[in-house]
């Protein structure tokens, strides 16, 4: 049975299978928002006359009883109920009776899902916002903790200046501030309430929309019904956008560890547990977990794209095809955060070389503190650059002695990390939530 099935109208098995697709299994997800939507629904028709108290009030019982049912694991969408919104209304219904089908007045399954999807992302991009919180305070802990683990830094994969693991951890950490504001922009475009909007045109229903943003706890609502369903696509694209940002920090994060395993440079290691071998090679130590976060990720990056598509040249009003953004986001959002989990892991236990800078294959890495010793003794920038360079083609360039106070050193630099800045950077941003 469906909530728009009429008497003696049955449709063809291949259409029914073709139109309705993964929605159940995407359905589940938006469960405990679907039920916790129509009790904010169920009590403002209850106060605006539109239910009677009495019957809005066993209806909400209800359905607190089916949210408490989903919360347990017992809730499932039967085979011949299409939807979600059909299982709660048709369970509510046989729990208390003729009540159960006065939930739908004033109501759309167009809002209905709309609601549900903006609930559903609202929680998930608060749990990302935890996950991500606890990496970045790793990076800072492991910043701090390696601030004097030399590691040559480069530019064009060539050797460039020195750095530090300090400084590497560091800028990770920074990263996930300015991908956190790209959440925070997606939260405040997700945390809009486009209940009572109904198919995409209102209602002559004298529905009170601002209370049910306010029993839902959205920040505000969206105003105009048929933006309110225009907001389909656009929030999971926001949301998508944000992932993207995110996945391209770890992505490259992954990268950097891939290429710092290979024995060619032998900076960091993880111990055997958290490695993978091969069939045949008996030495190999492979970053799989870091392949794989990268290839997920770079997955993930790709998700704006193909949401973008998926909502192009569509005229204002719902269509069906806005039902498979939930194949595209759902499941990234669990592989974003299972990536940022396995990060944590693999980043609790690091080992890294001391002493990598000491190696004379890293002592080019100094020449621009060479050419800034010339310069402070009073040598033009632009000479001491050629005697520097000179030094180096004729074979003579030898390292310096570097000596340079935190007090020295300019902000942001390998003698001076400020990541007490970093973390007040963050802590301003995870205020915004």
């Amino acid at each position: 049975m469906k909530l728009w099935q009429k008497d003696g109208h049955n449709i063809n098995d291949s259409i029914e299978k073709f139109t309705v697709g993964r929605d159940k299994e995407f359905d589940i997800l938006l469960a405990r928002h679907d039920v916790k939507g129509s009790i904010a629904h169920v009590t403002m028709l209850g106060e605006v006359g539109l239910m009677s108290k009495d019957d809005a009030a066993l209806a909400v019982k209800g359905l607190k009883d089916i949210l408490e049912s989903i919360e347990n694991g017992d809730f499932k969408i039967e085979e011949d109920v299409e939807d979600v919104h059909s299982q709660v209304e048709m369970q509510l219904t046989a729990a208390i009776g003729e009540a159960g089908k006065m939930i739908h007045s004033g109501r759309s399954r167009n809002d209905q899902v709309a609601v549900d999807i903006k609930l559903y992302l609202r929680s998930e991009i608060l749990e990302i916002k935890k996950v991500v919180e606890s990496l970045f305070q790793l990076l800072i802990q492991q910043s701090n903790a390696f601030k004097d683990y030399g590691l040559p830094g480069y530019t064009h994969l060539q050797l460039a200046m020195p750095s530090s693991f300090g400084q590497w951890f560091g800028a990770y950490a920074e990263a996930l501030i300015d991908d956190l504001e790209m959440l925070e922009a997606a939260y405040r475009i997700v945390n809009k309430n486009p209940l009572g909007s109904g198919a995409g045109y209102g209602s002559t229903f004298p529905l009170n929309r601002k209370r049910t943003t306010e029993l839902l706890d959205f920040e505000d609502l969206n105003w105009n019904a048929v933006y309110a369903q225009m907001t389909r696509g656009k929030a999971e694209k926001a949301t998508g956008t944000a992932l993207s940002y995110l996945a391209a920090t770890l992505a490259r994060l992954s990268m950097d560890c891939c290429i710092y395993m290979n024995q060619n440079f032998g900076f960091i290691s993880f111990p055997d547990h958290l490695t993978t071998g091969s069939s045949i090679m008996p030495h190999k130590k492979n970053p799989d977990v870091f392949e794989l976060i990268r290839g997920k990720c770079n997955r993930i990056q790709a998700l704006p794209n193909e949401l973008t598509m998926m909502m192009t040249n569509l005229p204002s009003g719902y269509h069906r095809e806005m039902q498979l953004t939930k194949e595209m986001l759902f499941p990234a959002i669990e592989e974003l955060k299972a990536c940022i989990d396995m990060a944590v892991l693999m980043l609790e236990n690091i080992k890294i070389k001391k002493g990598i800078l000491d190696d004379p294959q890293y002592k080019l890495l100094f020449t621009v503190d060479s050419v800034n010793e010339l310069v402070i003794k009073g040598i033009p920038f632009r000479d001491a650059y050629k005697i520097v360079g000179n030094a180096v083609n004729e074979g003579t360039y030898k390292k310096p002695n570097l000596s340079i106070n935190e007090s020295e050193a300019h902000e942001g630099s390998v003698f001076r990390l400020c990541n007490d800045e970093i973390v007040a950077s963050m802590e301003k941003v995870l205020s915004k939530f």
